[in-house]
């Protein structure tokens, strides 16, 4: 289909609808959906989706789309025309990519605790330096800590329950959150009170 400027008015207001559809539901918004399409690419793991798993996995994570929105959607990011949208590229192109000044503290972060460089991390090396005093839940008396470190193991998907965490499971999880604070000084402020980064 040929992509004439109704279709480039219509794409900007469905991209904008969509995340504000999932922005209402935060992180967990954009991770829930990330987490759908790859159940649904598990048995090939081509990291694609057709038209259809694509029309699911929105429906899935809140997101109502008519027919038209959903086409114009799919069409946009099925960039060379084949049929299939490579759900990683649309993920970013919803949420953004870190920003550079963010990237440098989701790594410093993160390599606080991967000592040896080996890629990942192990949950339980974070519990004992974690601080969710500054989370708006604990703050409010709606969630303890505890309760917040669990939550926060549970949204990075830990798919093999083994307890470890991959850098590319981490910087995921910090580009959902960091799509949902506008604010660089806020996000960087977030990160160092969570994992005492406050040193230099």
């Amino acid at each position: 289909q040929k992509f004439n400027m109704q279709s480039g008015a219509n794409l900007v207001e469905t991209l904008d609808k969509v995340k504000e559809q999932l922005s209402k539901r935060g992180a967990k918004g954009i991770r829930g959906l990330g987490r759908t399409f790859r159940q649904m690419d598990s048995y090939d793991g081509n990291k694609k989706v057709d038209s259809q798993e694509f029309a699911t996995g929105l429906r899935e994570a809140g997101c109502d789309l008519n027919k038209d929105e959903l086409s114009i959607l799919f069409g946009y990011f099925d960039t060379n025309a084949d049929g299939v949208v490579d759900f990683d590229e649309f993920l970013v192109g919803i949420r953004g990519k870190l920003n550079a000044r963010r990237q440098a503290i989701v790594d410093k972060a993160f390599l606080k605790f991967d000592d040896d460089g080996n890629g990942w991390i192990d949950a339980a090396d974070l519990k004992g330096v974690f601080d969710a005093s500054q989370h708006p839940k604990v703050k409010k008396g709606e969630m303890t800590q505890d309760q917040v470190f669990m939550e926060f193991l549970q949204n990075f998907g830990d798919k093999n329950k083994d307890g470890k965490l991959t850098r590319e499971e981490w910087n995921e999880y910090y580009a959902a959150v960091s799509s949902s604070i506008d604010n660089d000084d806020h996000f960087v402020q977030l990160m160092k009170t969570a994992w005492k980064l406050n040193k230099n």
